[in-house]
């Protein structure tokens, strides 16, 4: 499997691309973007007065694997609307558990912030027609040529967004669906009908190519489906309205529920990376082309849609005897009881440990590794063991409250929190500075525990 390098070094690299520029706040957050070294790249634009262009200054960040010598596709991760939620788009192509999926596939992970004030509208990047669409397209085209992978500009795109963001990535695959592998879209998605779940924006039509492209939408049980009121209530009716529509023109369309959520992320990425993967996998060019392909029907599953979400049951297409416009699509078997499970207490069985952490070396009296993310399950944290006993967790605490405990923390829109952790334990002034004393052992959020007898992988 290829490595991940971990340690994010060096000095901050920012590309800035000046445009007709409009007086606005930034808000001083958007400054602490970590830094965009190779293999990390960065474009900023100005805000533009041109009409139709997007009036507010945005950053885009890629991140490349090393290992990819062509890429196939770009993970894109959208944020959702509001200023803190922009602000953690800043994260976005640094998280190691996405970046795991984007190995997998030789894929780019992208990310934006669009820098917009406390209480400003996010119509004004939410609606691609406002100039989100063509900054996103130039900043392909340019992220590709500074980090010599212009055909950055052409691949295919997996698209997640949430909330606002949901709706960004629903209306730019039915702007672009000859361009899109796979969508998911957590709390939100495009105005296909009227509704004022996507009030302010033009309803949009569904093209016939937009059916072919396998759509997920994700809600929070307390949108409406557990809790009638409050904020994000109206989002269930929406929810089946949007599945009725696009399964009745036969589209490969998906709906699940998070039995503990409102509008956070929580653990949804435990069934979110495995459904992009799943699509990758069948969708993604294997000839050298951009050009995706079908993805496969017969594998499908079927479940009934009902208010009662844990006791729905998914089924093999060819077993299903419920009515197919309100029926749910999951790609094959292996989706099927991953969707499953999480349905019911928002967990995905995972039986995998994750890989041993390679190349441990000392530093500056500090001792570092280079570890690959587990795809499943991610990465919690690190042990330390001298002498095979161990001495330190890296970290020692954690402060997520939103879902699973991860090693860099989560936001409520699902990317790292800032400042970001490094990869690295202090060795105490009087331990032992032999590195071949030491092993690290990476442990996954399901608890699982990389080798500690793997030494040729965890040695220099």
């Amino acid at each position: 499997m290829s490595r991940l390098i971990l340690i994010i070094l060096g000095a901050s690299f920012l590309l800035s691309i000046a445009g007709p520029a409009v007086a606005q706040i930034r808000p001083d957050s958007y400054d602490s973007a970590p830094p965009a070294e190779s293999p990390y790249y960065r474009v900023r634009y100005e805000a533009s007065s041109v009409d139709g262009e997007l009036d507010l200054a945005v950053q885009y960040t890629v991140w490349i694997p090393p290992s990819a010598d062509r890429l196939r596709g770009v993970i894109v991760h959208q944020h959702g609307c509001g200023h803190w939620s922009a602000s953690t788009g800043m994260t976005g192509a640094y998280d190691l558990h996405w970046q795991a999926l984007a190995i997998k596939h030789d894929c780019a992970l992208f990310s934006a912030a669009y820098e917009i004030a406390e209480g400003e509208s996010c119509l004004r990047w939410r609606d691609p027609a406002r100039g989100s669409e063509a900054a996103f397209l130039r900043s392909l085209e340019e992220l590709g040529q500074i980090s010599g992978h212009s055909e950055l500009a052409d691949v295919p795109w997996a698209l997640w967004g949430h909330s606002g963001g949901g709706y960004w990535v629903g209306t730019m695959t039915l702007l672009h669906p000859d361009r899109v592998a796979a969508v998911w879209m957590k709390s939100g998605g495009p105005n296909v009908f009227d509704d004022p779940i996507a009030s302010g924006s033009d309803i949009i039509s569904v093209p016939e190519a937009a059916y072919a492209v396998p759509m997920m939408l994700h809600i929070g049980t307390k949108e409406g489906v557990t809790e009638k009121d409050g904020r994000f209530a109206r989002l269930w009716p929406y929810a089946q309205k949007l599945l009725n529509k696009m399964r009745s023109g036969g589209g490969l369309f998906g709906l699940t529920v998070d039995p503990l959520t409102e509008h956070t992320s929580g653990n949804q990425r435990y069934v979110a990376i495995p459904w992009l993967d799943t699509c990758l996998e069948s969708r993604l060019p294997v000839d050298g082309s951009n050009i995706c392909r079908a993805q496969p029907t017969d594998p499908a599953w079927l479940a009934r849609l009902s208010n009662d979400f844990p006791s729905i049951e998914p089924v093999p297409k060819g077993d299903y005897e419920g009515n197919l416009e309100s029926s749910i699509w999951l790609p094959n078997k292996s989706f099927a009881e991953a969707w499953r499970s999480y349905i019911i207490d928002a967990e995905v069985p995972d039986k995998t440990a994750p890989p041993a952490p390679k190349n441990v070396r000392v530093v500056n009296g500090a001792l570092e590794w280079d570890a690959t993310a587990d795809i499943e399950s991610g990465i919690r944290h690190f042990i330390v063991l001298l002498d095979g006993e161990p001495i330190a967790s890296v970290p020692r605490h954690h402060d997520n409250p939103y879902g699973r405990e991860l090693f860099q923390g989560l936001s409520g829109s699902d990317t790292p929190r800032l400042p970001l952790r490094d990869v690295k334990y202090e060795i105490p002034e009087n331990a032992p500075k032999d590195v071949d004393r030491y092993r690290v052992l990476s442990v996954n959020t399901a608890g699982l525990s990389s080798d500690a007898n793997d030494i040729s992988s965890s040695n220099r």
